[in-house]
């Protein structure tokens, strides 16, 4: 049976469509053709290029010190509970997150000095009680010989402020005792960690009858193991007069030099030995040679670092 014409149509004489057509009603481009017969190259899609941040982000930013945000006053617990109980919780909460108050007790040095003259001692203390930014902080240092009154002594009591994390501004009052009259001062001064570990420490002293002093010390532990450190320590005292009844003079009037092993037999609580070199520079030098004293002095030294 021939069916030459009816291309198109079923048996039943129905029109059969010749092909899908996924888009009726829309025509299709036209496809184009490669120039020359030439293969069309595969022209893929440039990759997106994701966008540069605007600047630094993350842990690209400098460190800063911006004030924390305000704490929050409102509390979605007051709705349900008792305010003045869910105040008392909150208050208790900051107190255990940032508000809390320390203390600590050092004694860098307590020592025993075993000199060419007569054997002395020595001290070097501090202590704080406070916060994270204000502490009280007390002071005191001095040195002598056995059997004598006691060469030189002084304590100070001091408002500590952090001015970063790494330094804190300090002034308050000095009283000094010892050979000579007694002064009164009025400090100020600034301590901290220095990069590499360094604690330093710059003060000046200004009395009640003018007398202007100066201090800047520093030291820094060297640990040797995890229980044996090495300590270098350095002290030097400056006046910008000379002040005869305590003798002192102007300029550059003592340095000291120390180097201090010792084992932590706890952090707490460390015996050492070592070397200090103590030497009188200027006009308190003079003075200290016509009182019969030595302008310097080297003693072999063994004490006790501890802290509480």
């Amino acid at each position: 049976m021939d069916h030459s014409g009816h291309q198109g149509q079923d048996m039943s004489g129905m029109a059969m469509p010749t092909q899908s057509d996924p888009h009726p009603g829309h025509a299709m481009p036209t496809p184009i053709e490669p120039p020359n017969g030439q293969d069309m190259p595969n022209m893929a899609m440039p990759a997106a290029v994701p966008a540069e941040p605007a600047g630094p982000a993350g842990t690209d930013l400098e460190p800063g010190n911006l004030p924390p945000p305000p704490v929050a006053t409102d509390r979605p617990a007051d709705r349900y509970f008792d305010p003045r109980a869910m105040a008392a919780a909150q208050a208790n909460l900051l107190g255990e997150h940032g508000g809390m108050t320390f203390h600590k007790v050092l004694f860098n040095i307590a020592e025993y000095q075993a000199r060419e003259a007569r054997d002395g001692y020595r001290w070097d203390a501090s202590a704080w009680f406070g916060g994270d930014i204000d502490r009280l902080a007390l002071k005191s240092e001095g040195e002598g010989s056995f059997g004598e009154a006691i060469d030189h002594g002084e304590v100070q009591a001091l408002w500590s402020h952090a001015i970063d994390p790494y330094w804190n501004v300090q002034g308050g009052i000095r009283q000094d005792v010892g050979r000579g009259p007694d002064r009164t001062y009025a400090s100020i001064g600034i301590e901290g960690l220095a990069p590499y570990w360094f604690d330093l420490g710059a003060s000046a002293f200004v009395s009640t009858r003018g007398d202007l002093l100066a201090r800047v010390e520093g030291d820094i532990d060297q640990r040797i193991t995890q229980r044996l450190i090495l300590q270098p320590r350095v002290e030097a005292n400056f006046a910008a007069q000379d002040i005869p009844e305590n003798g002192i003079g102007a300029g550059l009037s003592t340095l000291e030099l120390g180097l201090r092993l010792r084992y932590e037999v706890a952090r707490e609580f460390a015996p050492y030995i070592g070397v200090s070199w103590d030497r009188s520079f200027g006009d308190t030098k003079r003075m200290a040679r016509a009182a019969g004293e030595q302008a310097s002095s080297t003693s072999l030294v063994a004490g006790i670092r501890f802290w509480f």
